[in-house]
């Protein structure tokens, strides 16, 4: 039987009506569709539902995809029979749509006589399965467009977050084609098996992303994909050495693709910092009259070699928007297929939208919410800056300095969205006296305050002031457990 393509339109067939913004007539027309290959599958679940549902049902088909409400109907109907294990045959179906006061929506007892004797050839199924999702895809994009067009008329104003709202809603159509099958466990079991053992042995420490800080590694497992991570401090605590520091490691080191955001510094102090602070060279030695010595040029080619191979990509706009850096960074993974992403600092970011622009603690939740949706959106880690406030240098004794969780600027929803938060400090920066800065000199540490999949605590660290570099610290009896 030839496949229906132009079917008489009915009430109950979805059209698009479009206005032309030149002549202001009207247009409609029918979405694209594939009435044939609609029936083709169904009429084969109807025959076959253990082999033919599920094998729709592992392609990701939902009700959405039929063009005509009443074949969804009656789809929907059919896997949910299959789920409770309900035999599927002619006679009761239309009792069972009758006695729910669906049968009519499905277009009766002959409709569902039809498309049982349409006698498709099952060996066609899969063809006439990703006819159905193609015609799904290119209605979504429609639609998309269509209210991506009556937006642009009606909110001009509002133009980057229309932009990001547009590009994530084609980039939820692609990611709807992608059907995930299942697999044989043999392998899976060996991979687990072969991962139990080398934790036995000591040889795996992390799971996701390494920082290159063992203690924070251990904690963590590593910068898992999809999740947020917010380093704070105060301001000159070397928040940016540690989130560089990290950076290079994973993207130089571990060569991950990595792109940075820096709205406060520019792309050629980020690359300067980065390429004498690995190269070991302390640039200030330079105002001094300092000249290097030849193994100092030899480190500092080396380290220039070494990051100027690496994948590494710095956006230094200034109060960049948002929308625009997930637009940013979404275009990058594409290209690029970045792993990582920094942000300095979230606090320094913007959002375009009208609801946050009376409101800070709106906004900061915007950005923050933002930055932990593109995570997922793109599964990769984000190590995100924040600032504290005054918090720190209010308290007394030894307590005097250490961060808490609570002195987050509008921390709310930074808390709420972040998977870890590291609080960095230095105990030099608030000594009192000669003796006690001698005492702490290079002495730092990041106190993980909150991790959602592992423990928390104190990571000690030494910040090498000249160089711009946390390095891991060995614990002494001042430290906490």
């Amino acid at each position: 039987m030839a496949a229906d393509t132009k079917p008489a339109r009915s009430p109950e067939s979805p059209t698009l009506q479009s206005t032309d913004p030149g002549s202001g007539s009207d247009v409609t027309r029918a979405m694209p569709h594939a009435l044939g290959p609609e029936k083709s599958i169904l009429s084969s679940m109807l025959k076959d539902p253990e082999q033919w549902i599920g094998m729709a049902l592992e392609e990701g088909l939902t009700r959405d995809h039929f063009y005509l409400p009443g074949h969804g109907l009656l789809f929907e109907t059919l896997r949910d029979l299959n789920a409770k294990g309900q035999e599927i045959e002619l006679v009761s179906l239309v009792q069972l749509l009758h006695d729910r006061g669906l049968l009519d929506s499905v277009g009766g007892p002959a409709a569902i006589t039809d498309i049982f004797t349409y006698a498709p050839n099952a060996a066609h199924f899969a063809g006439h399965l990703a006819l159905v999702k193609d015609k799904f895809v290119l209605r979504s994009v429609i639609r998309t467009c269509t209210e991506a067009v009556t937006e642009a008329f009606d909110n001009p104003e509002e133009t980057l977050t229309l932009l990001d709202r547009v590009e994530s809603s084609v980039l939820g159509i692609r990611q709807g084609t992608e059907s995930s099958r299942g697999f044989h466990i043999k392998q899976s079991v060996s991979e687990v098996i072969s991962h139990f053992e080398a934790l036995l042995s000591g040889d795996v420490q992390v799971q996701g992303a390494p920082t290159g800080y063992s203690d924070l590694d251990r904690m963590c497992k590593g910068l898992k994909p999809g999740e947020m991570f917010v380093v704070a401090a105060r301001p000159s605590m070397g928040k940016t050495s540690f989130m560089m520091n990290v950076a290079e490691h994973i993207c130089v080191d571990q060569g991950v693709p990595t792109m940075v955001f820096s709205c406060e510094m520019t792309a050629f102090q980020i690359v300067q910092r980065l390429v004498f602070s690995r190269a070991r060279f302390a640039m200030a030695q330079m105002g001094k009259g300092f000249k290097p010595r030849k193994e100092d040029l030899l480190r500092i080619k080396r380290a220039a070699e070494e990051i100027a191979s690496a994948k590494l990509f710095v956006d230094d706009t200034a109060g960049i928007p948002i929308d625009t850096l997930r637009a940013k960074a979404r275009r990058r993974k594409r290209e690029d297929d970045i792993g990582f992403i920094a942000i300095d600092y979230l606090q320094l970011l913007k959002s375009g939208s009208k609801q946050a622009q009376n409101s800070r603690e709106r906004e900061i939740g915007e950005i923050s919410a933002g930055i932990k949706g593109l995570a997922k959106e793109l599964g990769i880690p984000i190590l995100v800056l924040a600032q504290l406030n005054r918090g720190p240098e209010g308290r007394t004794g030894k307590s005097l300095g250490v961060p808490r969780m609570s002195d987050l600027r509008e921390s709310g929803t930074i808390e709420q969205d972040a998977d870890m938060i590291g609080l960095l400090y230095r105990t030099a920066y608030y000594a009192e006296t000669e003796e006690e800065k001698e005492e702490s000199a290079g002495k730092a540490e990041l106190v993980l305050a909150k991790n959602r999949n592992g423990e928390t605590g104190h990571c000690p660290l030494t910040f090498i002031a000249e160089l711009m570099r946390f390095e891991t610290r060995a614990r002494d009896e001042h430290d906490e457990h």
